[in-house]
């Protein structure tokens, strides 16, 4: 099975109610989530907000993990937290899961909307001018 078949899987669990825990990779949502160590807890979407971390189809070509930075009408527009300039596109339809949380390697389950989590991704955002210099000091360490 390919990489989309396998989250197409998944994606039909999550429409039946069923929460899914599923393996990222990539280093595109440094440093809330690491690819490659950590998996995250897929749920129905519901309704979707500014500021969710949703799985997506985007571009008509591929799905990200990716934060949503705006909504627009029915257009939604989303971009990594470890990326520091270049964003993706979609339809609010194309928003096929919510990412409720985060399993590290060891087991732990870290909730993406704890007050601190929130607070820290606005500010985050906010950083862009300066989150390449702060992910390669993360990246050091």
């Amino acid at each position: 099975m390919n990489d989309n078949g396998f989250i197409e899987e998944a994606l039909r669990l999550v429409q039946e109610g069923v929460t899914v825990t599923f393996p990222v990779t990539g280093q595109s949502m440094l440093p809330f989530i690491i690819g490659g160590k950590e998996s995250v807890i897929l749920h129905a979407p519901g309704l979707t907000a500014v500021g969710d971390v949703v799985l997506a189809w985007v571009d008509g070509n591929r799905y990200v993990v990716h934060r949503i930075i705006n909504i627009d009408g029915d257009r939604v527009t989303l971009m990594g937290d470890g990326n520091v300039r270049g964003t993706e596109h979609c339809l609010l339809k194309d928003v096929k899961a919510r990412v409720t949380h985060v399993v590290s390697a060891d087991n732990k389950k870290r909730d993406l909307y704890s007050r601190w989590r929130v607070r820290a991704a606005k500010l985050w955002y906010w950083l862009r001018p300066i989150r390449r210099y702060l992910l390669a000091i993360y990246r050091r360490l």
